[in-house]
């Protein structure tokens, strides 16, 4: 029977079993890199230099110390300026209180005055209008004014916004739809010649004189701004007024602007009308211009006529 030859010892160690793993032992013997291990060594050498992420830290916490102080003391400066700011704000509404109330006070003093020449004006057309002083009050706009008539509205188109086109804006119209100082002088110079006695817009007392006039959008009645819807009292034969002034030439214009730009517009006989007597007159009086010429009586005039444009 064979025998199985004997193992002979060679002196080397058995091999490990992971040997297989070296690259991972590799790794876990050596976890820390070796630069990052000789550079740490070598700052602890030097002196032991602060680490980067501390000095951020250590930086940031300066910033924000220093930010809370500047706030501080901006704080502190506004708190201390405080009383001054509202002092000089307390002094400025007070200033401009006063220049209202200096304002209001000469308002009305105007309109003192201006009443105050009213009456002087009235008074000299009774005194110089002999047996007519009546008439020239009445139709120079001097007294207040009752009786029946005619009223007519007459207002925007709906939802006129200007940038119209066509006819009208040849004519100087930058919108269709609005209502013009020109509709104006026309519907109340159709009233005047179909009979009206007195004529008032929007409560304006109108006379011989009275300008209609445009500042921008704006309708001007004497200087004095109105806005729509117009209301125009005519005082006169009702009926008769009513009929003459739809046949003439200017209502004829009110009803085409009416039907082609969609203006409103709508008049009634009315049996009782009041109208406030003009808010200023104008005198005027007559003087000789030369020899042979015969002398005027010097009596203050005013002639029923057209809006002036």
């Amino acid at each position: 029977m064979s025998q199985q030859p004997p193992v002979r010892s060679t002196g080397s160690p058995p091999p490990r079993p992971d040997a297989s793993m070296s690259l991972l032992n590799n790794v876990i013997d050596h976890a820390l890199d070796d630069g990052y291990a000789e550079a740490t060594a070598r700052r602890r050498a030097e002196g032991g230099t602060m680490p980067k992420p501390l000095r951020a830290r250590l930086g940031l916490a300066a910033g924000l110390v220093l930010a809370a102080a500047v706030v501080t003391v901006g704080a502190a400066e506004a708190r201390i300026s405080a009383p001054v700011v509202a002092k000089e704000r307390q002094e400025l509404i007070d200033r401009i209180e006063g220049e209202n109330e200096a304002a209001d006070e000469l308002e009305r003093d105007v309109e003192r005055i201006r009443a105050e020449v009213g009456e002087r004006q009235r008074a000299a057309l009774e005194q110089h209008g002999g047996d007519q002083g009546e008439l020239v009050a009445l139709l120079s706009g001097a007294t207040p004014v009752r009786g029946p008539g005619v009223k007519l509205v007459v207002d925007d188109a709906k939802g006129s916004d200007g940038g119209g086109g066509g006819p009208r804006e040849s004519a100087g119209f930058s919108d269709t739809g609005r209502v013009r100082d020109r509709d104006m002088q026309r519907v109340i110079n159709g009233l005047w010649e179909s009979g009206a006695e007195a004529v008032s817009i929007n409560g304006q007392r109108l006379t011989s004189l009275s300008a209609i006039r445009a500042a921008g959008d704006a309708v001007l009645v004497d200087n004095r701004p109105l806005v729509p819807p117009y209301t125009v009292l005519a005082v006169g034969d009702g009926q008769r007024l009513n009929t003459a002034f739809q046949d003439s030439a200017d209502g004829q214009y009110l009803h085409a602007l009416v039907e082609n730009f969609g203006i409103r517009s709508s008049i009634s006989v009315e049996g009782e009308l009041s109208l406030p007597a003009a808010p200023s007159l104008i005198v005027r009086t007559a003087e000789p211009r030369g020899a042979g010429a015969a002398t005027p009586t010097g009596r203050a005039t005013a002639d029923k006529g057209k809006a002036t444009s």
